[in-house]
């Protein structure tokens, strides 16, 4: 199971929201490609970037930053926001980002899902982003009256590489995952999941690796730059919980 560090880009700054709000917004570096490699530099193998601002537009905003920290890393990062074309995804691919998440446009395109997740085979990850039970769309300023379950059964025999599933409403609070609702995601969906929203401390990583080999990792965002979670510390327990299961 991988912990993923999230960079989430706004105005070329690396900042993080409150439940997804684009006025609630704390700043913590004006040079995103630093921050990963410090991300890098703990131990992380894998790395979360969020363009905030291409999720409201629709259009990616910060090419040139993904591009640059994409250069500087020699771990994998996988890309959302704004995600809504095939030239959007190719341009990602080809800057050297390894896996992209489709959001809204898979729920608002199943055409455009389709030919993408055929054209790029585990290359897409589908997001869902719940708010009270239902699927967010448009940068989560929308709740749409889909249900997760909707979801998967329509996207369940499409090559995509996995979901990340985010509960909105513990999204940058550290109030903790939504344990219930991550456990109902990971029995009803096809794929791979990685969990995000709302992990604050050891004992959060703990409880969601106890859901099972189906969780494939776990974004954590404010809770490394408030200082809540020390990754080294994530990351040797992971770690040492992985060692410690009998082998097949």
């Amino acid at each position: 199971m991988l912990l993923i560090p999230a960079i989430d880009l706004k105005d070329g700054k690396c900042v993080r929201l409150r439940q997804g709000e684009m006025d609630q917004v704390t700043r913590y570096s004006d040079d995103p490609a630093a921050m990963a490699e410090h991300w890098q530099s703990l131990g992380a193998r894998y790395l979360h970037v969020v363009d905030l601002d291409g999720a409201v537009t629709g259009t990616p905003q910060h090419l040139s930053h993904i591009e640059a920290i994409t250069k500087r890393l020699g771990i994998p990062v996988q890309v959302g926001g704004g995600i809504r074309n095939t030239s959007t995804i190719r341009a990602y691919l080809s800057c050297g980002v390894d896996r992209v998440v489709i959001g809204t446009a898979a729920l608002q395109d199943a055409d455009f899902l389709a030919a993408a997740a055929t054209e790029f085979p585990d290359k897409i990850l589908i997001g869902i982003d719940v708010k009270q039970g239902l699927v967010a769309v448009h940068g989560w300023k929308t709740v749409s009256s889909l249900t997760p379950r909707q979801v998967f059964e329509s996207v369940k025999d499409l090559p995509l590489g996995g979901m990340v599933f985010t509960d909105i409403s513990r999204d940058g609070m550290l109030a903790g995952p939504n344990i219930s609702a991550l456990r109902e995601a990971v029995d009803i969906s096809p794929f791979p999941v990685i969990a995000s929203g709302g992990v604050t401390v050891l004992k959060d990583v703990q409880t969601i690796q106890a859901l099972g080999s189906k969780i494939s990792g776990i974004i954590i965002g404010k809770a490394l730059y408030e200082g809540t979670l020390d990754l080294k510390a994530a990351l040797e327990m992971v770690a040492l919980a992985e060692a410690s299961q009998p082998s097949c």
